[in-house]
């Protein structure tokens, strides 16, 4: 047996098809979703991500507006712009790409953005209503999982689910949304012991650590299903997730490849809420 691959480039672009056409039909009514990207300093990777972003907005027929800051902005102008563009009607979703500088609180900066606004889904607000199971921008990365499940029909409800990693924009929110489709989920983190022992009895396995090619087979039950967010070099430099995906392809029934399951869902889903945001934002001025 070999896993089935999930594969989030297909998915993503069905996904962003749809966006284009309710794209489409806002813009027949004057309409155009806006997203505002803010970049502060220069790091690459940060750089790589934003430009992403702005492309994949102008593909579907949205506004991006990038703005790039040195890394010696201030906390209080990022704030005051972000006060801007909470009152700029022609901004829908707001993105303060993440690591800011050292001198820069990022919490007081996810907070200063309008959670109507929040298509990022870090607010304290957003997280809070997800969290209770009501009406909120979702977190892209693990909304794109579950939508990846989805489309593979893989039904949480009932099977065990085993979260490694439990940072507030992946693993938390992915065990929350995870629960709310009836799974019953175990998180494990940097200090669980003997990791194998909750590994072994999962379902489905959601790897979010950071580390290259850590999980093997043996940290898996035969039938496993695979979602790899990892994002990592290997020992050649080439891109990997935290699961060695040649060990595992014999044991698992379904897996993410890296590069190409989870990563393209995390844009797709970010324009989804820009979307959402607009089309709610003209229900409302009706």
């Amino acid at each position: 047996m070999s896993a089935t691959l999930i594969d989030g480039k297909a998915v993503s672009q069905k996904i962003k098809s749809g966006i284009a056409e309710r794209v489409e039909r806002l813009a027949a009514r004057g309409i155009v979703p806006g997203l505002a990207v803010v970049l502060v300093g220069d790091d690459p990777a940060s750089h790589t991500y934003v430009t992403s972003k702005k492309r994949t907005c102008e593909a579907l027929g949205m506004r991006s507006d990038l703005l790039q800051f040195p890394a010696s902005m201030s906390e209080e102008d990022l704030l005051e712009l972000i006060g801007n563009l909470n009152r700029d009607p022609e901004i829908h979703g707001i993105l303060v790409q993440l690591p800011l500088p050292d001198h820069i609180d990022e919490f007081k900066v996810i907070v200063a953005i309008d959670p109507e606004k929040d298509v990022d889904g870090f607010h304290p607000v957003s997280v809070g209503n997800m969290s209770i199971g009501r009406e909120a921008f979702l977190p892209c990365t693990p909304h794109g999982i579950l939508k990846l499940l989805e489309e593979y029909e893989i039904d949480p409800a009932g099977k065990h689910a085993v979260v490694i990693g439990r940072s507030n924009i992946v693993g938390k929110p992915a065990g929350v949304l995870l629960l709310q489709k009836d799974a019953t989920v175990t998180y494990c983190h940097s200090k669980t012991r003997d990791l194998k022992n909750f590994t072994r009895q999962a379902d489905i396995l959601i790897s979010a650590i950071g580390r290259a090619k850590f999980l093997g087979k043996d940290h898996l039950k035969d039938g496993a299903v695979v979602i790899d967010v990892g994002m990592n070099r290997d020992e050649n430099g080439k891109l990997c997730g935290d699961v060695d995906f040649d060990d595992v392809l014999g044991t698992a029934s379904y897996i993410t490849p890296v590069p190409g399951g989870v990563g393209p869902m995390t844009i797709a889903m970010l324009m989804e809420n820009t979307l959402l945001s607009a089309e709610r934002g003209s229900t409302e001025t009706k």
